[in-house]
């Protein structure tokens, strides 16, 4: 199957996922299904075509696309493969109604523009696993972004004496889950950025002056926030801002920069 059409339905999959998760407990069964299985089925299908469509964009030559777009799609695959899992064992699935737009929107990107790349090829595997895990704390970072701004968003509703979306999980357990996966991401994190240091020979010639700066900003807002949880026991929307500022700070220094280089200055 040709893979433009692959992507296509992979968007249609994840858009019709978002939708049915969305409809809560308002929507219809289908073959016994509720509207949380419906989803993430379709979500889960839609993940596997995903891989498809990113495998002959990722993989090139003897090297591995690390453009701003393919890059994007490739966060955006690990983010709702994250979901999908974890919606198996936690009340996350409300979390899909956000990020399978957006992973739709990143296929759509890619197919769009398949010419932006950044090829690294022949490198070391200390710097391989330093890709990789940055690529993974990156994505469980923006599951618990979104997590966070849900959580904000409920207190705020309950504040108003509002009703809270049907689909939306407690705010314990929606806050237990925000910390749970920003302190895994966090360890994931460090653990990244020690391994590249390792590999840093220019930082000008390598541009790494601004994501260095921006992902150990980013680094010390969520060491602050791990250690105000663990000594002060930081809470609602207290934490809430550290995620959201952590989060931004590391987009802008990872995708920031890549837009930089890669858009405006045309440079690899």
């Amino acid at each position: 199957m040709e893979i433009s059409l692959l992507g296509l339905l992979a968007i249609i999959a994840y858009l019709a996922a978002a939708v049915r998760i969305a409809g809560g407990r308002h929507a219809l069964s289908v073959l016994g299904l509720d509207a949380r299985q419906q989803g993430l089925a379709l979500a889960g299908i839609a993940v596997l075509m995903h891989a498809v469509v990113l495998y002959p964009s990722t993989l090139v030559g003897t090297g591995v696309n690390l453009g701003v777009f393919n890059a994007g799609s490739l966060v955006a695959w690990c983010v709702t493969v994250s979901v999908v899992v974890l919606a198996l064992v936690k009340p996350i699935e409300s979390l899909a109604v956000v990020i399978l737009p957006v992973a739709a929107a990143a296929i759509a990107l890619t197919l769009m523009f398949p010419g932006a790349r950044l090829i690294t090829s022949h490198v070391a595997v200390g710097l391989e696993l330093h890709i990789a895990l940055s690529i993974v704390a990156y994505s469980f970072f923006v599951i618990a972004t979104i997590q966070a701004l849900f959580l904000a968003f409920a207190e705020r509703k309950l504040r108003q004496r509002h009703p809270i979306l049907n689909f939306l999980p407690p705010l314990p357990t929606m806050e237990s889950v925000m910390f749970q996966l920003t302190g895994l991401a966090f360890v994931l994190l460090t653990i990244a950025l020690a391994l590249g240091t390792l590999y840093i020979v220019n930082v000008r010639t390598q541009h790494l002056g601004h994501k260095i700066t921006f992902s150990l900003l980013a680094w010390l807002v969520f060491a602050v926030l791990v250690t105000g949880r663990w000594r002060y026991g930081w809470r609602g929307r207290h934490a809430v801002k550290y995620v959201v500022t952590g989060f931004v700070l590391l987009a802008i220094g990872f995708f920031g920069t890549k837009v930089v280089l890669e858009l405006i200055l045309h440079r690899a």
